[in-house]
């Protein structure tokens, strides 16, 4: 049992080194500015996904470039990526409230792909306010 536990102390230490090593590769100057551009990175990506896939939504593509440049923003903790957060949120709000409300009204939640759909869509606009709300607190932390 302590041969166990010391186990998950070694991986915790390991992990902890890891994140470390990765922060400051780099060059992060706040962990949490690291967890908000991973953030805005995949939101960016998968708003490029939604342009190339869909024919009649070019504001997605202008969402994912402002969300890649957020991402660079918090990453190197720039004080105008807070702002940028805050712009994007309402245009991000809305471009995913409506693909959630067209997802339910098109497919129904009866497939299991407009289900999954759908979830991605409720954990995108969940986490889209929780970051409005992080940042906007914490917007006089940044340089």
């Amino acid at each position: 049992m302590a041969k166990q536990i010391y186990c998950l102390a070694c991986t915790s230490n390991r992990l902890k080194r890891g994140m470390m090593s990765l922060a400051s590769r780099l060059k992060v100057k706040r962990r949490d500015g690291l967890l908000l551009a991973v953030f805005y990175a995949v939101v960016g990506v998968a708003e490029i996904v939604v342009l190339v896939t869909s024919k009649f939504l070019p504001v997605a593509g202008a969402l994912a470039l402002l969300s890649l440049i957020a991402a660079y923003g918090l990453l190197m903790a720039k004080r105008w990526s807070v702002w940028l957060v805050i712009a994007l949120f309402f245009p991000q709000l809305v471009f995913g409230v409506v693909s959630l409300y067209a997802n339910i009204v098109f497919y129904g939640i009866s497939e299991v792909s407009a289900l999954l759909l759908s979830s991605a869509l409720v954990v995108f606009i969940v986490l889209s306010f929780i970051s409005f709300v992080y940042v906007t607190a914490k917007r006089k932390t940044f340089e």
